[in-house]
């Protein structure tokens, strides 16, 4: 049965099924030295037993708030308000805001369970996952021997090895099996409901989908209700059976997921369906949201949306709409949904995939390359622990063998799996890092030999160094939080060009920041970085990074921490200044929507990385049309997609986990994941064929002739794919 057909029925049942917890009224506030911030006002939302309910919208919506005011969670000096009726197993009805403590202890882990979105702080760094459990079960006064046989079928059933995992530290898991773990630690004592706030927002996309099956397969085994929060809308169209839509601290829509995501009535709703990356749409449907959310201090009067959208009218700005039927079983707070659809289309096929953007395609500006790598590998040491520090360090292989050229007005997007090389190539390009092999070239003159002035120089390193610029995923971090945007922006000025005036330094800081959106220009610059949006802080990186005119910009996951609604404003002003500036970027991400619509808008191309090596590479359009390589489609399998129902239910890889860097398979890398491999690729490894049209290389044995030995080789398993086994 599809996830639309389980959705459609489940909501039809609303209505004879019981309701697990109300809340009508919930109001959180936080008493400021500016005045009251209300961080969650009078939202009202009942969830349904045995289904999954998604909790979306922006950062800073109020959905976090939300969770916490459901266990009464809600850290000082925040004050809670309004009713939260808990409807347990025997028909009592539980006030969560009137419990007392210990009453709150175990209600949190017995009947509701939480889990956060960074597993590693949900963990303690000293003690074994086994002591973990352990301690749960002993704290609730549970059977211990009898829990963890339940632990050990709880991590079975997430495709984790008991005995390892119970073994490990928490540091001695990937960020997947951390989290896995943690989900099996929150289900030990057999809870109702389960609450996720962005349990995935810190994995890959290949895990993030991997274990959003696994919950769904979890949820019907053990009859649990999920709430999902998320800011991710199509992440979780595929998961839940109910959507509930935030903004500005209260819900704005509520509904079946099928016809939230067909129909959605409220514009805010429809304005972030269209401004997330995704594969589905065409490049001119995703536009970012205008304006910014409101202040929790300062809210604006009537419909809190009414600043940002285009149907607001007198009556938007002084009464705030209450919740109307829009359909069954689906409602919305507007006093205009009615014309939604009609001023915020989702869709464009009558006007034709026209760009309509104010950004277009530039292109390759030269057939001579920026930067050229060639055969470059990178290695690391990786000492153990404590007691091993006198044994020979374990070499990790972090980039394989790479070639790739970055041409003028070039965009080569990097996409894969956390660990696979991405960011480690993205340094040893700009010169950042040095290989261990191969050779690195800005304009034919090699880095590191400038560097060491090894031999003759063309091309001075401090020249190489200001034409090869960096934009860091956290910009709150790559930000001297002493230092003014002005101070900051100053400095590289300084150091590149001593010439300039201050006035003539202050005129051009003042028109890139003008330029970018941060007006007026004079105010940002005297702010600090804790004053500061993430979005902003983005754009002061972007801005310092493109003062020195350089010719290649890494952006590595530059976008990443960006909240979904922005990443397309970042990256469309991007390209903006590309055309202006003429920069090329390398950018970095482990999402290949963003690299999608970064790389098809600017004529550009994505290469796909697998454990160090670049096992595809084509243009942008080219290679999410016709990918060649097992693990392409496994990434685009992973993209969320906003079209549910259309989406493959089996995942195109036979094992979760990556395998030990330290160890790799032979042959071909992938092969342990891929359910197309065969003897062949246990022993041998593919190289990148540039044979295919519009120079698309693959590094898979699938791609080459039929008269190659992969053809008439064993398949390395029969029936088919299976997520049981573990390579770690």
């Amino acid at each position: 049965m599809s996830q639309q057909d389980r959705s459609s029925i489940r909501s039809d049942e609303h209505a004879a099924r019981d309701t697990v917890i109300e809340s009508n009224g919930v109001s959180v506030k936080f008493g400021m030295g500016r005045g009251t911030s209300t961080v969650l006002d009078n939202a009202s939302l009942d969830i349904y037993s045995g289904e999954i309910l998604g909790v979306v919208g922006e950062s800073g919506s109020g959905k976090s708030m939300f969770a916490s005011a459901l266990l009464d969670a809600v850290v000082e000096p925040g004050v809670v308000s309004g009713d939260i009726t808990y409807h347990n197993e025997n028909g009592d009805d539980i006030d969560i805001l009137g419990l007392s403590d210990e009453e709150l202890r175990r209600l949190r882990w017995e009947d509701i369970s939480m889990v956060f979105q960074g597993a590693m702080s949900s963990f303690n760094p000293t003690m074994r996952i086994r002591g973990h459990f352990k301690e749960t079960l002993k704290a609730h006064d549970y059977d211990v021997a009898e829990g963890m046989e339940r632990a050990e079928q709880l991590l079975r059933d997430l495709y984790l090895d008991p005995e390892r995992v119970l073994a490990s530290y928490p540091h001695e898991l990937s960020g997947g099996m951390s989290q896995r773990a943690l989900i099996a630690l929150s289900l030990i004592l057999e809870p109702n409901l389960l609450v996720m706030d962005e349990p995935t927002a810190a994995l890959d996309l290949l895990m993030q989908r991997t274990i959003l099956q696994l919950l769904e397969d979890i949820q019907e085994r053990y009859d649990l209700t999920i709430v999902f929060i998320t800011h991710d809308l199509p992440l979780v169209a595929s998961l839940a059976d109910r959507l509930a839509v935030m903004y500005a601290f209260h819900f704005v829509e509520k509904g079946p997921t099928e016809r939230i995501i067909e129909s959605p009535k409220h514009p805010y709703t429809r304005a972030l369906l269209r401004s997330v990356p995704n594969l589905d749409m065409s490049l001119s449907q995703m536009q970012p949201v205008e304006g910014s959310s409101p202040d929790p201090v300062n809210p604006p009067a009537g419909c809190s949306y009414h600043p940002r959208c285009p149907l607001a009218d007198k009556t938007c700005q002084t009464q705030d709409p209450a919740f109307q039927s829009v359909g069954e079983n689906h409602t919305a707070a507007c006093h205009h949904w009615e014309d939604s659809a009609e001023t915020i289309p989702l869709s464009f096929e009558d006007e034709g995939d026209t760009q309509s953007s104010s950004t277009t395609g530039v292109g390759r500006g030269s057939a001579d390359a920026v930067v050229s790598l060639t055969d470059v590998d990178v290695e690391f040491e990786q000492q153990g622990g404590l007691l091993s520090m006198f044994d020979d360090p374990e070499v990790v292989r972090a980039v394989d063998d790479v070639s790739l050229d970055i041409y003028e007005n070039d965009v080569v997007s990097l996409v894969g799996e956390s660990g696979c090389g991405k960011t480690t190539l993205g340094k040893t390009s700009i010169g950042v890092r040095r290989p261990t092999d191969g050779s690195v070239a800005y304009r034919g003159q090699d880095i590191w030999n400038a560097r060491d002035f090894s031999e003759e120089i063309s091309i001075p390193y401090e020249t190489i160094r200001q034409q090869l610029q960096i934009i860091h995923q956290d910009p709150g971090s790559s930000l001297n939080p002493n230092r003014t945007v002005k101070s900051s922006l100053v400095k590289p000025l300084d150091q590149y060009q001593p010439d300039l005036t201050d006035e003539d330094r202050e005129a051009l800081i003042f028109g890139m920041l003008k330029h970018v959106g941060m007006t007026p220009p004079d105010d940002y610059a005297d702010r600090y970085p804790h004053q500061l949006s993430g979005g902003e802080k983005q754009r002061v990186s972007l801005v310092r990074a493109l003062l020195m005119n350089p010719d290649l910009v890494l952006a590595d996951e530059a976008v990443s921490a960006l909240d979904v609604s922005l990443r397309v404003e970042m990256m469309d002003l991007m390209l903006e200044l590309q055309q202006q500036v003429g920069t090329s970027y390398l950018f970095i991400s482990h999402n290949i929507a963003n690299a999608r619509y970064l790389s098809e808008y600017a004529d550009g191309r994505i290469g796909v990385m697998y454990m160090g090596e670049v096992v595809e590479i084509a243009p942008a359009k080219e290679l999410l049309d016709d990918p060649q390589h097992p693990y392409t489609k496994a990434l685009m399998w992973a993209t969320p997609d906003i079209n549910a129902e259309d989406e493959e239910s089996e995942a195109p890889i036979r094992d979760v986990d990556i395998p030990d860097p330290i160890d790799p398979p032979s042959g071909c890398k992938f092969h342990t994941r891929c359910p197309k491999a065969r003897e062949t690729c246990v022993h041998n490894a593919p190289s990148i064929e540039d044979d295919g049209p519009g120079d698309h290389g693959t590094a898979c044995f699938r791609a080459y002739d039929h008269d190659h030995p992969y053809w008439e080789s064993d398949p390395i398993e029969e029936d088919g794919p299976t997520h049981g086994e573990t390579n770690n």
